[in-house]
């Protein structure tokens, strides 16, 4: 079977290896649709670990179970998690599933840049997603990423009517933005240095936008009744962007770092002016639980979100590299699907 391996952004070579073997509790997947999320661009995560495959919003059909397998059968439609909890420690007893170690480790074999991946058994029972006839492969392809998304925004504790800053709309962002406004967010501001992507998130929820690059909290105070922002949501890495959303944060808010950094990047906290009397919170969310992904798959089904929108480029296997050039420079794309099979 073929494979995309990668050996960095610039570099994706497809390749050719042997179809995964399932043992007992497994399922094959041949995967019919792969979305390019902004981690898989993230170099300095992946170059000490060299070639990979990546990929890990996927979607496809089952064309092999294992022994013992339940509940699904070959030719099912599936959408499959690479990460699941263990559900036993004392993270999960706590609700913190998406710090368990055990989700660290999973994973299917080789990566979703594949035609096939074989799913573990833990994977099966926790992290298999049975598709309805109206979900496309390709609408399936953004249940993980928006799984992600509902959980920083639960984690947020967002109220109705609460004003939202969210700092770069990448598709990420953007899927922020949209949440938001279907769930009766208030007032939503986005920034991004791209003007291309500033109108994709005006057209798709928010209510003004700002270019980075001309930022400024006086400009936000007027485009939110004279107020900071009661939630930042930071879905860049820049250190701009970090201060900005230091600066933007109003009283009793709260900043979510959504988007990593680059490796050991340190920023500096001005302590008394962010939280001394201010009551100001900084939380972070990472993945997203199987009862995110099930409600992202249920919001999609219900056709609760306008996600056809957001899928600007659609690419067979053999043009990976320019998927990943294109979320990379983060200037007219958005979700980036790529078709193993074709």
């Amino acid at each position: 079977m073929r494979v995309a391996k990668y050996y960095s952004n610039s570099d994706l070579r497809i390749e050719e290896t042997l179809k995964p073997k399932i043992g007992k509790g497994e399922v094959l997947v041949q995967v019919e649709a792969s979305g390019i999320c902004g981690s898989d661009v993230m170099e300095w995560y992946r170059k000490d670990r060299v070639p990979l495959v990546l990929g890990h919003e996927i979607a496809g059909c089952i064309v092999e179970a294992g022994e013992g397998v339940t509940g699904f059968k070959v030719g099912d439609r599936v959408a499959v998690s690479h990460h699941v909890p263990c559900y036993n420690c004392d993270y999960c007893r706590n609700g913190y599933h998406t710090v368990c170690d055990t989700l660290r480790k999973t994973n299917f074999e080789p990566g979703g840049f594949a035609e096939y991946v074989r799913v573990p058994n833990i994977n099966v029972q926790y992290g298999t997603y049975l598709l309805p006839d109206s979900v496309s492969y390709e609408l399936a392809t953004f249940i993980e990423p928006l799984a992600c998304v509902l959980r920083a925004q639960r984690v947020a504790n967002i109220k109705p009517a609460q004003s939202i800053l969210v700092i770069g709309s990448g598709i990420a962002g953007i899927l922020h933005i949209h949440l938001a406004a279907r769930l009766g967010a208030g007032n939503i501001i986005a920034t991004d240095i791209c003007q291309w992507r500033l109108k994709k998130a005006k057209d798709l929820g928010a209510d003004a936008t700002l270019d980075a690059k001309d930022y400024s909290v006086e400009k936000l105070r007027e485009l939110n009744c004279g107020k900071l922002a009661d939630v930042v949501m930071l879905c860049t890495q820049a250190s701009s962007a970090i201060r900005q959303a230091f600066l933007s944060v109003e009283r009793s808010g709260t900043i979510v770092f959504f988007a990593p950094t680059d490796k050991d990047r340190e920023v500096q906290l001005p302590v008394n002016e962010l939280f001394w009397r201010a009551e100001r919170k900084l939380v972070s969310s990472y993945a997203g639980s199987p009862q995110d992904h099930l409600d992202a798959l249920e919001l999609i089904k219900l056709g609760r979100l306008e996600l056809e929108g957001m899928i600007t480029h659609r690419l067979p296997f053999k043009d990976i590299g320019l998927g990943f050039k294109l979320v990379a420079e983060a200037g007219e794309s958005l979700k980036v699907i790529i078709k193993p099979q074709e």
